[in-house]
């Protein structure tokens, strides 16, 4: 079997999907592919989420957001929603999981580092079902 593949996916793909996704990178070292996008992204990344990252040893000032296509959600066994309500389309045969996170938008530093570290747990918690699940096939 393939590695599987994780869509983080927001309105704006500029905060919470960003953090989810490089998480997802650095603690999966390679077991999983990351997909990031929003269904009406931003022209650029959120600085305080920008800032939170670097404090825990992960730079994201090479990503941006990214517009959702109809590919990125086709490759992802499970998508992860974050804040998109009805702004972020469903595809069938997908696994969905939302993840009901505070907006990261124009809030400060000491605000988003509560989400940061949040979104840290979730994404452990994901990998860990996502690798045990892999090894079954």
């Amino acid at each position: 079997m393939s590695d599987p593949t994780i869509l983080f996916l927001c309105v704006h793909n500029a905060g919470r999907s960003q953090m989810a996704a490089a998480f997802a990178r650095q603690l999966a070292q390679g077991r999983v592919r990351v997909l990031s996008a929003g269904s009406d992204p931003s022209e650029t990344l959120n600085p305080a989420v920008v800032s939170a990252m670097a404090e825990v040893g992960i730079d994201i000032t090479d990503q941006s957001p990214q517009v959702l296509t109809n590919e990125m959600a086709l490759e992802a066994n499970v998508v992860i929603t974050m804040g998109c309500g009805d702004a972020c389309p469903v595809y069938p045969g997908k696994r969905y999981v939302d993840w009901e996170l505070s907006d990261p938008a124009g809030r400060d530093l000491a605000f988003v580092r509560g989400v940061r570290d949040d979104i840290r747990d979730r994404v452990r918690d994901l990998l860990d079902s996502l690798i045990d699940e892999s090894k079954l096939d």
